[in-house]
């Protein structure tokens, strides 16, 4: 082999080896300080109070599943989630009850250069409680109208977990009042929703609304013994031709019987495979999916059957 030719071979390894180095570099300054993957290492993230229960199980089997993995919950308001998904940079997710508008899809596209992700995982729905003594127990929508607009004298409270920024408000703002605004002078704030339970636990007068992720669990102890000071009430399905007064259950929520439902969303800032994404795999597969299900939420990922089953057989006596 030639002189020249060696030089051409030289050359071409030469220039090889920094292209390969370049964009080494590249990939290396893009996830600069990555310290986590898709099992491991320690996230931030922001989750609606109204979830609690269920979240906190969520990342109880998670981390059990993955003990090098360490989820940091923050529990608040739905704004102030919504806040620290947009301005907080260490908070890696939020859980929600609502998607990013198109305005705050191209705000983080502007920012950050990249659309984060975000989807449905679950269904829930607000209960409407009253006081165990209390005989009020049917309900219709246009009722819960016309007592948030003060429209039915002031006796009764409804009880909320905040006067503003909470999803349960933003509900009842918007897909009960329909944009109107409440009268405040049959409206009680407390700080959240145990807050809530209890309120209406020691007050016959008092009206609740709250999450059924805090009362709508039979296997949860602390559920069920909340459920001897309170009770669910029944509210109007008004599309439905049979029992049209439904409770918040697992079944009348998956089949939109029971009015007052919402959806559960992540919001996923994380443009590489991180646990966040791990974490978001698993909320949306089906352990996870089956823990919203245990949870007697809906689950929004995995198919359900109803079928109709006539029985026969007879049992027979000892």
């Amino acid at each position: 082999m030639n002189t020249e030719n060696r030089k051409k071979i030289f050359s071409g390894i030469g220039f090889l080896f920094i292209v390969c180095t370049v964009l080494v570099n590249c990939k290396s300054k893009k996830h600069a300080g990555v310290t986590d993957t898709l099992t491991s290492g320690t996230i931030h993230i922001s989750v609606d109070e109204s979830f609690k229960p269920v979240i906190d199980e969520q990342i109880k089997v998670f981390e059990g599943s993955y003990p090098e993995a360490k989820i940091i919950a923050h529990y608040k308001s739905e704004a102030e989630c919504l806040k620290d998904i947009l301005r907080d940079p260490v908070t890696r997710m939020v859980i929600v009850t609502r998607g990013l508008n198109r305005k705050e899809e191209h705000y983080f596209k502007d920012s950050l250069n990249y659309f984060p992700r975000w989807d449905e995982i679950a269904t829930d729905a607000i209960a409407v409680i009253v006081n165990k003594n209390s005989n009020d127990t049917i309900f219709t929508v246009k009722r819960l109208q016309g007592q948030l607009a003060g429209l039915m004298g002031k006796k009764e409270q409804i009880i909320f977990d905040g006067l503003t920024a909470t999803s349960t408000v933003r509900f009842a703002i918007d897909s009960i009042l329909k944009g109107k605004k409440f009268d405040t002078g049959v409206v009680k704030a407390v700080n959240n929703s145990n807050d809530v339970l209890n309120y209406v636990a020691e007050n016959v007068n008092a009206i609740g609304l709250v999450g059924i992720s805090w009362i709508g669990n039979p296997e949860d102890t602390a559920q069920v013994a909340m459920l001897k000071k309170v009770k669910m009430v029944y509210v109007k399905c008004d599309n439905c031709t049979d029992s049209p007064y439904v409770k918040p259950n697992q079944l009348s929520i998956m089949t939109r019987r029971y009015p007052l439902v919402r959806g559960l969303y992540f919001i996923l800032k994380e443009n590489y495979s991180g646990l966040g994404s791990g974490f978001m795999n698993f909320l949306q597969y089906e352990r996870g999916q089956l823990i919203f299900r245990r949870a007697y939420l809906g689950s929004s990922k995995m198919g359900f059957a109803i079928r109709n089953v006539k029985i026969n057989e007879k049992l027979e006596k000892e």
